[in-house]
């Protein structure tokens, strides 16, 4: 069983048309490649929480490293608590001073509830970074959370293994005509295909 509750996968269609750049792609794509095109399904609210570390000064590892250690620890608890709220297992990104993590949330209210549990990793290893880290400005610290309603999302994804959001609230194939209604609010106009 999955740690994580994720919506079922839908079955490829063949009746879907393919858009012409993509023809032959599912026969083409490599194992754990959707070849084609597929979009995320959200069916309601999604918590979209980016948090980041940048090292400012590296000599300086007293300071940073208790925050590059205490994520670890942090993302295994979550992985051992299913009805915590984290809706997938995060991403993580780094580009030379700067890790970043990107998750996926039921609600803001899961998140800020495991955020502040006293008895859990995140409020010790926060408070600890007050204590003893803050003052020092030896390493950054950021977040910032978007609550999304799933009329609001727009996502495309081609020839990729199920990822983001698709990976967090299940994914459906894409027909070639189909325009989200996000797509239509944020005023695009641009064809959906260059010529190739």
């Amino acid at each position: 069983m999955d740690r994580y509750p994720l919506a079922e996968e839908a079955a490829v269609p063949t009746t879907i048309p393919v858009p012409r750049p993509y023809v032959g792609a599912a026969e083409n794509a490599p194992a754990g490649v959707v070849g084609g095109q597929f979009a995320a399904t959200p069916h309601g609210e999604v918590v979209v929480f980016l948090i980041g570390m940048r090292v400012n000064r590296w000599r300086r590892v007293r300071s940073w490293w208790p925050v590059f250690v205490a994520m670890p620890r942090m993302l295994r608890e979550l992985a051992g608590r299913p009805g915590s709220g984290l809706l997938a297992p995060p991403r993580s990104y780094w580009s030379g001073r700067d890790f970043l993590l990107v998750q996926y949330w039921r609600s803001v209210e899961d998140l800020g509830a495991y955020a502040r549990d006293s008895r859990l990793s995140h409020a010790p290893a926060w408070a600890a970074f007050n204590r003893r880290g803050a003052g020092t400005a030896d390493v950054g610290l950021w977040h910032e959370t978007y609550a999304v309603p799933a009329g609001a999302v727009e996502s495309l994804y081609g020839n990729m293994p199920v990822a983001g959001l698709a990976a967090a609230t299940g994914w459906a194939p894409r027909a070639q005509r189909s325009r989200s209604r996000a797509v239509d609010r944020m005023g695009q106009r641009d064809p959906e295909y260059v010529p190739a």
